[in-house]
């Protein structure tokens, strides 16, 4: 029985109604009428304090994922476009990966780690050499980190995840701190999720991988993972654990694809029913090849023009989300994803352990092979050029505002009185200590524009002061 308000999995993911939206996505794919009802619905509507998006239901967001007619896609994506624009404006946040350790016991069939691949070197960083990995990320610019480590209770246990992160952010070298430290480590218990929100973590992301109850059990045949009940009630533990601010996130390429976006978005319903707070964030990554991974092993694959507007689906279905792609992808897919919904990027990064103070990209421990190599400041330019604005802001969560703090300015489009100013004095430090001539003198030009934009008064000039400071070397821990 479906019940968005239950903690059991296979209530609040429900495969009876997964199947019955999937037959009425079917049934009205060619309904132009509903589909314009839907997105009419969806479109962003100004208010007095400032801008309000509905949302979607699972069932009308598939309904959009089905349609095939060419002219309603494109009206998805100019909706997809204004939803992400009226609530995060033209701002894109950059991060990168830290992989730890690749110890794993689990046996998933689509990732390298797996405990049966017995030809990778395994590896576990030492604090030693998490701060020279971290040293590495500054010295490019990052000032926000996704952690990652495979489950394995003896070489990777609680206590090494909060050692490193504690290392992490206790590394200030020059002008490089890491600010917000996201993790991405499998489900674990609520006391071990409060000593995580303890340790000052950002956002708690876990990859469902598939909401496909038997496929799942079938893709992780071994390991603590094989428990699809147990994974798939992770965020609820962790939210009760006191970690407000979660990202979900499938692996789109392992099951039917229509499936997975309609258990992604009856996620985020519960997630909205029980706790009143939504995912922080969704990502959507697609089966990569990688060590002993052969992608096209999987036959649910999906060809690039599908992946694009399930991303617009899902701006438009849950608006006030993150939306999280990385260098998974090449530079054209990511273009496109930019304009219509995409909020989040990676930039510069490695996928193997111990990979950002090899000289050389090192291959032989990746998690998946890397599809825009680019560096950190090719990626900053780059979404210049395209009509960005590059942030490395993570002023919320150390203001206090994440969980339902952060989603009631979000909802009601006031967030970007704080994000936009403070993108640009963020881009304004990193043009300043790491950019190349090209991109600091094609920076200023951008943020010399921006900070016209900025509506209100008193706002522009404290940001254009800050800017003014920083570009004489005198920091200010200032932010909106």
């Amino acid at each position: 029985m479906y019940n968005p308000k239950s903690l059991k999995a296979e209530e609040f993911i429900n495969d009876e109604e997964i199947r019955a939206t999937l037959a009425y996505a079917e049934e009205n794919k060619n309904n132009v009428e509903l589909i314009e009802q839907i997105l009419e619905k969806a479109r962003p509507k100004k208010t007095e304090s400032g801008c309000h998006c509905e949302g979607l239901t699972h069932r009308e967001a598939s309904v959009l994922l089905a349609c095939e007619i060419p002219e309603m896609i494109e009206k998805m994506y100019k909706v997809a476009e204004e939803i992400k624009l009226a609530f995060y404006g033209n701002r894109i946040v950059l991060f990168a990966p830290l992989y730890l350790s690749n110890y794993c016991v689990n046996g998933c069939l689509y990732c390298p780690y797996h405990t049966t691949n017995k030809h990778i070197p395994r590896k576990k960083l030492t604090q030693e050499e998490v701060r020279a990995e971290v040293i590495a990320l500054q010295d490019q610019g990052h000032k926000r980190l996704a952690i990652e480590a495979g489950e394995d209770p003896v070489n990777n246990p609680i206590e090494y995840i909060l050692e490193c992160i504690n290392t992490i952010y206790s590394v200030h070298h020059k002008n490089g701190d890491i600010r917000r430290v996201n993790v991405n480590i499998a489900a674990t218990t609520v006391e071990n999720y409060r000593k995580l929100k303890d340790a000052g973590i950002g956002t708690y992301i876990l990859f469902q991988e598939t909401y496909h109850k038997e496929s799942y059990e079938r893709l992780h045949p071994t390991g603590p993972k094989h428990n699809y009940d147990y994974h798939t009630e992770a965020m609820d533990r962790a939210m009760e654990g006191g970690i407000d601010d979660v990202g979900l996130g499938v692996l789109f390429g392992l099951e039917m694809y229509k499936y997975e976006f309609a258990g992604l978005i009856m996620h985020a319903e519960h997630l909205e029913a029980v706790h009143g707070v939504g995912p922080h964030t969704i990502s959507v990554p697609r089966v990569k090849r990688a060590d002993d991974i052969d992608p096209d092993t999987f036959d649910n694959s999906i060809p690039d023009e599908t992946f694009e507007k399930i991303a617009a689906c899902i701006r438009i279905a849950v608006p006030y989300t993150g939306m999280i792609v990385s260098t998974r992808e090449n530079e054209a897919v990511r273009s496109k994803m930019l304009k219509i919904g995409i909020s989040q990027v990676s930039g510069g990064s490695r996928t193997s352990v111990g990979g950002y103070t090899e000289k050389e990209r090192p291959h032989d421990t990746e998690q998946f092979d890397v599809a825009d190599e680019r560096s950190l400041d090719e990626v900053v330019r780059w979404l210049m050029e395209e009509g960005h604005i590059p942030s490395f802001c993570t002023a919320c969560y150390r203001a206090g505002r994440t969980g339902d703090r952060f989603m009631s300015l979000c909802k009601n489009g006031q967030i970007l009185n704080c994000c936009h100013p403070n993108a640009l004095m963020t881009l304004s430090e990193y043009l300043e200590d790491y950019a190349s001539s090209e991109t600091k003198e094609l920076g200023y030009k951008i943020i010399k524009e921006e900070l016209n934009r900025i509506p209100t008064e008193k706002i522009r000039k404290i940001a254009e002061e800050n800017i003014e400071a920083i570009k004489n070397s005198n920091r200010r821990d200032f932010r909106f």
